[in-house]
């Protein structure tokens, strides 16, 4: 008499249960992160626009991606072996909410505070929800026996295509909310001249222009929402989201933390790593640049406050669309062309924005370089990390330390130099940067393509040795 296997059928049963519970906590941190950085994406989005008094927005985001460059380097090791990934999500969650607290009362003082506490929240968070995915993906993988790198990266999947939205439902409600105030950003006919390129921050203050701004009621409406959905986010979190324990290594956290930002320099040895820094800080620089410049100068100055969610809209759903199309297009063209692709887009941008003068009656250019722009960031945020990963495969860690770091100097250098000079200096700055970061990255790709036959020659004399 042949008895049925049940170990074999609990076995799929436990695998089912296991693929559930953590597709359970994957929703979870993913939409818990998704109301976290719609509050935050669309406050940033507003900051040259509602505190640029003294510069006060943009300052306080060059403040943020200071400390969010020295918190990537320091902070994750620690706190994720000492509280764990989730507590360490929720901690990190918590000080992304003072920013919005601290838009309050916006001052010198709240704002610094606020932005540095962003800051040392912001590299932790991103790397315990990091962790937290491969942590469970590596245990279903186990359980299911698939491999690991195609449940992680089924993960990382579902998680990014929830939290891109971040940018599209942050300034969907800035936008309907600032339609409660009328005439909310408008300036007069005359101001508009100084719209676009030409926005210089002495020609502003010198004529004395001045955009109107929502009232108090309405702000502090888009405020207490964000902040509600910030505290959502947490609730959500400590609520739903399982904990899940991460290995103790022997080696004292300080110590790791030490040969972590150690390594981290030491990787500045290879040359390839420095031949990318250009184009990594230019992907901070154009992230600055449409969310601070572009947003105050051109579409605030002309359309009003309360279309700059709507612009910005669009760069966030072309962003999303295209960040998922060029991740499949690449392993059918290579990354060569993307990469040309999105300077082209860049450099013709930059060109358009320099050229252009900006008025009511063509509303739809807004749109469509906010859409185009987007388009070329997809590049920068799907295949520029991904090269990283590729070049650096032995090295991963120190290597996207670096691109955290530069990136973050990127974005920390296009805010602090905002209310300083004019538009059309920065978009310069912007074309400079691009032209080298390309040209250096082309570097980066002959010297691989020189490697790796010098590798195959190598590998090929060491088999004809064996051989002998």
């Amino acid at each position: 008499m042949i008895f049925p296997d049940f170990s074999i059928d609990l076995q799929k049963r436990r695998a089912t249960f296991l693929e559930c519970l953590h597709l359970k906590n994957i929703l979870v941190l993913a939409f818990g992160i998704l109301l976290l950085y719609t509050a935050y994406m669309g406050l940033q989005t507003l900051q040259s626009s509602l505190n640029k008094i003294e510069g006060l927005g943009v300052a306080s985001l060059s403040v943020m991606y200071v400390s969010l460059s020295i918190s990537s380097l320091l902070l994750p090791p620690i706190l994720i072996k000492r509280i764990g990934c989730k507590w360490t999500i929720v901690v990190s969650m918590f000080c992304f909410i003072s920013y919005s607290l601290g838009n309050f009362y916006p001052s010198w003082p709240t704002l610094t505070i606020c932005s540095v506490l962003v800051g040392l929240g912001g590299g932790p968070l991103w790397a315990s929800k990091s962790t937290y995915i491969t942590i469970i993906g590596h245990k279903y993988a186990e359980t299911s026996g698939k491999l690991v790198k195609d449940i992680v990266n089924q993960y990382f999947g579902i998680f990014f295509f929830i939290c891109q939205t971040c940018r599209v439902w942050g300034n969907l409600i800035s936008s309907l909310i600032f339609h409660l105030t009328q005439n909310s950003g408008y300036v007069d006919t005359l101001n508009q001249s100084f719209c676009g390129a030409g926005d210089c921050p002495v020609v502003l203050e010198s004529q004395n222009v001045t955009v109107g701004q929502p009232s108090k009621t309405v702000l502090y409406i888009l405020l207490g929402s964000y902040t509600g959905c910030g505290l959502l986010a947490v609730v959500l979190i400590i609520l739903f989201l399982d904990q899940t324990h991460v290995e103790k290594q022997k080696t004292k956290n300080e110590s790791l933390c030490c040969l972590n930002l150690l390594a981290s320099f030491n990787h500045l040895r290879d040359k390839r790593q420095c031949l990318l820094i250009p184009l990594t800080m230019f992907s901070g620089f154009e992230q600055g640049f449409i969310t601070s410049d572009f947003t105050k100068s051109y579409v605030t100055c002309i359309l009003g406050l309360k279309y700059v969610g709507f612009v910005i809209i669009c760069f966030g759903v072309s962003n999303s669309i295209c960040a998922v199309l060029f991740g499949k297009i690449t392993q059918y063209t290579g990354r060569i062309p993307l990469f040309l692709l999105g300077a082209a887009i860049n450099v013709g941008c930059i060109i358009g924005f320099l050229i252009w003068k900006p008025q009511t009656g063509n509303f739809a250019v807004f749109f469509i370089m906010s859409a185009l722009w987007g388009i070329a960031d997809a590049v920068w945020q799907t295949l520029l990390s991904s090269l990283y990963g590729i070049l650096f495969e032995k090295n991963k860690e120190a290597a996207f330390a670096n691109f955290s770091l530069w990136e973050s100097l990127g974005f920390a250098i296009a805010f602090g130099y905002s209310s300083f000079i004019c538009v059309y200096i920065k978009l310069y700055i912007l074309l400079c940067v691009v032209v080298v970061g390309i040209l250096l990255y082309g570097t980066v790709e002959y010297i691989e393509h020189v490697k790796i036959p010098m590798l195959n020659e190598e590998e090929s004399k060491e088999q004809q040795t064996g051989t002998v």
